[in-house]
């Protein structure tokens, strides 16, 4: 039985871990062997921006911020789950990534 591999990210929390439980029922529904979800280092994106449009005064910056939350679930998978799980339906800002390893 070969092995799956499958990487989310996102910068929406919310709907990361809804598409992990989703993908996690469909596992267990199935009845593979399954770990996960397991969260990795969120990555911190900043950019200080300067306040002032004209460049006079004192240098003040906003810095604004967007993180990039990352989980990684690994299922011992057959052909059957793997199209049941290229079903659940996955929103355009969450990118999904599936490697399969023998």
């Amino acid at each position: 039985m070969q092995k799956a591999r499958i990487k989310l990210s996102s910068a929406d929390y919310a709907k990361l871990t809804d598409i992990c439980v989703r993908i996690l029922d469909v596992a267990e529904r199935t009845g593979v062997k399954h770990s996960g979800s397991i969260p990795l280092p969120t990555k911190k994106l900043v950019i200080p921006t300067r306040k002032s449009p004209c460049g006079g005064g004192t240098e003040s910056y906003e810095h604004w911020q967007m993180r990039i939350h990352k989980r990684l679930i690994d299922i011992e998978s057959d052909e059957r789950t793997l199209r049941r799980i290229m079903r659940v339906e996955i929103p355009e800002n969450v990118h999904m990534e599936i490697e399969l390893k023998e």
